[in-house]
Formats: C-alpha cells, sequence, structure tokens
C-alpha cells in the first residue's frame, strides 16, 4: 500500500527544473497524490467486488491477476499482465527522472561523489548519477526476491520520508525569517501525524522482519561516516 503512494514526494526532486515552481510544484504534489488516491480506491473496490475478503491473503501479489480473471475470463487476464507491465515500466521511467536528482544534488553539495554531479553536455541530464542507480538497482533485483525487495526498500522509504518532513520543523526553528514561497496546510499537526505514523511503521517493519529491515538501517548506517567525512573535507 505505502509503495502505491510512495511517489507523492517526487516532484520536490526536480523542482528546479520546473517552471514557476512556487506554483507548479505544489500542484503537482496536490494532484498527483489525489489521482493515486482515486485510483487505489477504485482499484481496491474491484478486488472486493470479485472476490471475498477471506481470500485476499491466500492471493498475495496475484490479487489483481485473479480479479480480472473472475471478473472477464482468462483471455483478458492476460491482456492485463501486459498491461501490468507497461505500468511497471512507467513507474519506473518516473524513478529514473527522481532519484538521480538525489545524488546529483548531494554531489553538488559537496555530500557525494563530484562525479554524480556531472551533467550530460546535450541532454542536461545527471548522467553518471543515473547509471549509478541503474547498476545498484540491478544489483538488488538480481539478489532478492520480491517480498525482500519491498521489505528492504520500503523500509529506507519510510525512514527517510518521516525525516525529510521532521526536517520542516528543524528548518522552522533554525531559519524561522527565511523565505517560504507557499505554506504546507495543517501545520503543525499535519507534518507531526506523517512523522509519527513513519516512525510507527518503522518500528513494526524492525519488529516483524528484524533480518531485512536490520540489513537496509545497516546499509544506511554504512553511509554515516562518508557524509560525515565529506561534510567535514567542506
Amino acid at each position: 500500500m505505502l509503495f502505491s503512494y510512495s511517489g507523492w514526494n517526487a516532484a520536490a526532486y526536480v523542482s528546479e527544473e520546473i517552471r514557476d515552481p512556487e506554483k507548479n510544484v505544489p500542484r503537482a504534489l496536490l494532484m498527483g497524490t489525489g489521482i493515486v488516491v482515486v485510483i487505489y480506491l477504485a482499484l481496491n473496490m474491484v478486488y472486493i467486488y470479485a472476490m471475498p475478503l477471506a481470500e485476499f491473503p491466500n492471493q498475495a501479489l496475484r490479487i489483481g491477476d485473479v480479479a480480472v480473471e473472475r471478473l472477464f475470463g482468462p483471455g483478458v487476464a492476460g491482456a492485463w499482465a501486459a498491461a501490468s507491465i507497461v505500468m511497471i515500466v512507467a513507474a519506473i521511467s518516473a524513478m529514473v527522472l527522481a532519484g538521480p536528482r538525489i545524488y546529483y544534488a548531494m554531489a553538488r553539495d559537496g555530500l557525494f561523489f563530484a562525479a554524480a554531479g556531472r551533467v550530460h553536455p546535450r541532454f542536461r541530464t545527471p548522467i553518471v548519477a543515473i547509471a549509478a542507480q541503474a547498476c545498484w538497482s540491478s544489483v538488488l533485483v538480481l539478489t532478492g526476491a520480491f517480498d525482500q525487495l519491498v521489505e528492504y526498500t520500503g523500509f529506507g522509504v519510510v525512514l527517510f520520508a518521516g525525516i525529510a518532513v521532521f526536517a520542516v520543523f528543524v528548518l522552522r526553528r533554525r531559519r524561522p525569517l527565511e523565505h517560504r514561497p507557499f505554506r504546507a496546510w495543517g501545520y503543525p499537526l499535519a507534518p507531526l501525524f506523517f512523522v509519527v505514523a513513519s516512525l510507527l511503521i518503522v518500528v513494526n517493519a524492525l519488529r516483524e522482519s528484524p533480518a531485512t529491515s536490520g540489513a537496509g538501517l545497516l546499509i544506511i548506517g554504512l553511509g554515516a561516516p562518508f557524509y560525515f567525512l565529506w561534510r567535514w573535507r567542506n
């Protein structure tokens, strides 16, 4: 479920490359999240209509295929599987656009390898950062099962999303006079609720899957010495 919404903040990664970001970034975040909510709820209504709730745990990753097969027959199920591949490719395209911008920004701030900040002379894209993400993603796909990858990466997604939102409180305290192009609705209750919910999910992941989540936490922790080293050098 979390992966269905995990792209809600991706527009912020490319805000530097968006025209009129003060207006268009909040609009993209609101519209994108709203569309995903509608699609997600509609799909779940279809699944509930197609089969009893008691059968959901037995279907696991194939719930979409089973629902289509029961509603429209086995012939349509094959077309749905092909459409699912196209949807996944579209999601990969979005992550290729957003993910490398993190390494690129870190490199420009002097907190990562300088090569990650290199821009292609013709296409004006962070070519080294894109290649690095492709290599690391390939390693993960070739060495882990689907369930392991979901737990491993999902843990990091929730952890860093909570940390990023918590940074809003830190910045408002450290820089109260900083110019802010727009204000978040529901501050401080909305971000506080998000941070607490993220913390509970992370704690639950460590309790339910200590090995997989612990491995993710260990890899994240291994980056801390490099962060302080680059920060000291700067």
